[in-house]
């Protein structure tokens, strides 16, 4: 999981890193803020999976904090001092909170329960993404696929995918709004799969949709020109297939 730590204290900040670089392995952190302003800049810009949150701080606190997110996609951990308000609306919620100075067997147990529920949440989107495949009757210009990344898995309409391009045994997807996503699996699990949307394999490392497809240039032993500008190079054995493809 990718954290975001916040807390206006620079040691309870480093502390805090320490203690889950020591003891909880599988949780990165990905950004420390010192406010809330800094911390919804991280939240917009990186999606944290996961947040530890401090309810005192100057300013804005982490309640204030809350309030002014639209929604709330991450799991949350509130790290505190003893705050009789705050504690008791937290355990009303039945939310996880750490008490500071933090005791790494509480931040182990907090971690491993926030864990789980992000995985939970995960295999429950990928569920339903699964089920409006085979449920609706969508056009085949409609669907989402799922791609898995190091940092969270995105649903992606096959309409904003531009191109797909090997790297080793990843696959880097180029979106229409310049975003690019690096996928944790082969390009050749997703040949096939986005045949059926117009994709075309025109070289064993680029696979392209034909709806970004600008022109053929033939001189220059012939390549793709698209929408985005990128020349993508056309394998001499598949110049048939393509010819056919783009008719």
């Amino acid at each position: 999981m990718q954290a975001l730590i916040v807390d206006d204290e620079l040691n309870n900040i480093e502390n805090l890193s320490f203690l889950l670089g020591k003891y909880c392995p599988e949780t990165t952190v990905a950004a420390k803020a010192r406010n809330a302003e800094e911390a919804r800049k991280y939240i917009g810009e990186l999606h944290p999976d996961l947040v530890f949150l401090d309810i005192q701080m100057p300013g804005e606190n982490g309640f204030d904090l809350l309030k002014s997110l639209p929604s709330y996609s991450f799991e949350l951990i509130f790290v505190t001092g003893y705050d009789k308000f705050g504690i008791q609306a937290i355990k009303f919620s039945a939310i996880d909170y750490l008490l500071k100075p933090i005791d790494y067997q509480e931040l182990k147990l907090a971690v491993g329960r926030a864990e789980e529920k992000y995985l939970q949440k995960r295999q429950n989107v990928q569920l339903e993404n699964l089920m409006k495949m085979v449920q609706q009757n969508q056009q085949r210009t409609d669907h989402r696929i799922a791609l898995p990344s190091a940092k969270e898995t995105r649903f992606v309409r096959t309409t904003q995918i531009i191109r797909c391009e090997a790297e080793n045994n990843y696959t880097i997807f180029y979106l229409e709004n310049s975003e690019k996503i690096l996928v944790s699996r082969p390009m050749f699990e997703y040949d096939e799969l986005l045949a059926d949307y117009g994709f075309i394999r025109c070289h064993n490392s680029h696979l392209v949709n034909k709806t970004f497809v600008r022109s053929w240039i033939k001189e220059d032993s012939g390549y793709l020109l698209m929408e985005d500008g990128v020349q993508v190079p056309i394998s001499r054995l598949k110049k048939d297939f393509i010819k056919q493809a783009l008719k």
